[in-house]
C-alpha cells in the first residue's frame, strides 16, 4: 500500500464471533480511499466496509478471519444448490439501485425474530443504515418476491471487478426456503451479468458455525498471508 495513505487502529474489544478472543481493526481513515476504485483495491487486500467505515481485522493474537471471494465466471452449482434454485424458481427477482422504505420492516422482522439472541437485537434504523447507505460505492438491492410479498433483500456493493455481498435479510416465515444461499446464488448470477470476475462474501471463520458457510461455493479464494489461495472442489 502507498506510504502516504492514512490508516488507524482501534482499541481491542471483545470479538463478536469467537468468545475467547479480542478483536482489533485496521481502519482506512483517508478520504482518498473512499471511492469505488480505491475501495476495490482495499477489498482485494482484505478490507470490507460498515457504512462508510472501511476496515479489516488486525488482531494481536488471532488470524481466524479470512477474506473470501468466489470466482463468479468459473462457478458451478452443486447438486443441492441446483435443487434449491429449482425449488425457488417461482419467486420473482427484481433489482433496485436505491433502498426502499419497505425494506426496513422486513429487516426489523428478520432481526427481531431470527437473531433475537444476537448482538444486533433489537433492530434499529441506525444499525440498518450501516449497510444500506454508503458513499463508498454504488449499491444494488436484489429483491426476492413471492407474488406481492417481499421476502428477501440482498444488499450488494458494486466494485470495479467484483460485486460484494454486504448483508441479506429475509422474511422469517420463509426460513426453510434457504434464502441466504438463494441470495448468494443470485449474486453470482448477477456478477456474471455485470461482467464481474469475483463475488466477495466477507470473512470466513472456520471455527465459528454461524460464519462457516461461505466456503460451499466452488471455486473460491481465501486471502492467506496476503495471498489469494484458490480452492477447487
Amino acid at each position: 500500500m502507498p506510504n502516504d495513505y492514512q490508516f488507524g487502529i482501534t482499541q481491542s474489544f471483545p470479538c463478536n464471533y469467537l468468545p475467547d478472543e479480542e478483536e482489533r481493526l485496521l481502519v482506512a481513515v483517508d478520504e482518498r480511499l473512499h471511492n469505488t476504485e480505491q475501495y476495490s483495491w482495499l477489498m482485494a487486500n482484505g478490507f470490507r466496509r460498515s457504512s462508510d467505515q472501511i476496515y479489516r481485522p488486525h488482531c494481536i493474537n488471532c488470524n481466524a478471519c479470512k477474506s473470501i471471494r468466489l470466482i463468479s465466471q468459473d462457478f458451478k452449482p452443486s447438486k443441492s444448490q441446483k435443487r434449491l434454485l429449482n425449488k425457488n424458481k417461482a419467486y420473482t427477482l427484481k433489482v433496485s439501485h436505491e433502498p426502499k422504505d419497505i425494506y426496513y420492516e422486513l429487516y426489523e422482522n428478520y432481526i427481531n425474530t431470527i437473531h433475537h439472541d444476537g448482538s444486533m437485537f433489537p433492530a434499529t434504523i441506525l444499525q440498518y443504515e450501516t449497510f444500506t447507505k454508503s458513499t463508498v460505492s454504488e449499491q444494488l438491492f436484489i429483491e426476492t418476491w413471492d407474488g406481492d410479498i417481499l421476502i428477501s433483500v440482498a444488499v450488494t456493493d458494486i466494485l470495479v471487478d467484483a460485486l460484494s455481498a454486504v448483508y441479506t435479510f429475509y422474511h422469517p416465515d420463509y426460513r426453510s426456503k434457504g434464502l441466504g444461499v438463494f441470495s448468494i446464488l443470485n449474486q453470482i448470477k448477477l456478477s456474471n451479468e455485470y461482467h464481474k470476475r469475483f463475488l466477495y462474501l466477507g470473512y470466513q471463520i472456520d471455527s465459528c458455525q454461524k460464519m462457516n458457510y461461505k466456503n460451499k461455493y466452488f471455486p473460491y479464494q481465501e486471502l492467506i498471508n496476503n495471498t489469494w489461495i484458490t480452492t477447487n472442489k
